[in-house]
């Protein structure tokens, strides 16, 4: 090899072992740290067999009920005879087992990234130093493969639904992170002057002013983590979590077209139901005009 090609091509010379350095690190955590990371699944595995137990006690009729009482309160008459058009539909194409497992690992999954990601959109919106430093975290995580996520979370918690909850809940919770973020800091400063003016403490002027006008687009967020979370559902059946994912995965692997399709379909199914129901919370003028026919 000339020189001349050790200056076109300086990369044959030597190369970073980028991935024998993240292995490293991940088999110390897992050497050192994996007892902690254990029990940090365990509030998560308390909450997800409690919401699956529930979902899935509830006969299919008053579930039904149920939802479509909910829908119409939320999102009005439209939105209601879809969610009990979808729910009867998978119940009659059989997969209503399957659809409640998924929707408890959504709405966990979901929960959890409430309670992470508020907070940590909350901070950043109130501290530029914060902000700087998750921005290209939350770049990274948005940008890198679903499939990726699987690793580290399986060699720290092994295989099943805590882990399958734990890897969805990294992949959905960055939306909400920057919509938190995003819906804090367009809080116009005439409101945050004037709360302040009436005597309004930091704290106060958060949850009085700024987190009211921030919902929706808060909401915003809470709706894109549902819609990932459930996206994430084929992702996780790699890992042995159950539901409508593994459904899919099954039949890909077998190449039987009609179980993917009916499986995909139940999650389309719960997939637009959830859409729909926390946009109307988002936007209740919708609604509102729905109800009194305008909408």
């Amino acid at each position: 090899m000339t020189v001349i090609d050790n200056i076109l091509n300086p990369f044959q010379l030597y190369t970073i072992p980028l991935d024998d350095w993240i292995t490293q690190i991940i088999n110390f955590i897992v050497d050192n740290f994996r007892p902690f990371f254990q029990a940090i699944g365990l509030p998560i595995s308390w909450a997800l067999k409690s919401i699956q137990w529930i979902f899935t006690s509830i006969p299919p009729l008053i579930f039904i009920i149920i939802i479509g009482f909910i829908s119409w309160k939320l999102a009005g008459k439209k939105i209601t005879i879809y969610s009990i058009i979808s729910l009867t539909l998978i119940g009659f194409v059989d997969i209503w087992e399957q659809a409640m497992v998924s929707l408890a690992l959504v709405i966990t999954a979901v929960v959890f990234c409430l309670v992470v990601g508020i907070p940590i959109g909350i901070l950043s919106a109130k501290n530029d130093r914060v902000e700087g430093l998750i921005r290209p975290l939350l770049d990274v995580m948005q940008t890198l493969p679903s499939f990726v996520y699987l690793v580290p979370v399986v060699m720290l918690f092994g295989i099943g639904e805590v882990p399958g909850v734990i890897a969805t809940i990294i992949f959905a919770v960055p939306p909400l992170i920057r919509l938190t973020n995003l819906g804090i800091r367009q809080v116009s400063p005439e409101v945050i002057e004037a709360a302040i003016a009436f005597g309004s403490t930091p704290l106060q002027v958060l949850w009085e002013a700024q987190i009211p006008l921030a919902m929706p687009t808060i909401l915003t967020g809470v709706n894109q983590a549902i819609l990932m979370a459930l996206s994430m559902s084929v992702i996780t059946s790699m890992i042995a979590v159950p539901g409508l994912g593994q459904m899919v995965l099954q039949g890909v692997g077998r190449l039987d077209v009609g179980l993917a399709a009916v499986g995909g379909l139940g999650i389309v199914l719960l997939a637009v139901m959830l859409d729909r129901l926390t946009q109307a919370i988002a936007n209740p003028n919708t609604v509102l005009g729905s109800r009194s026919g305008k909408g």
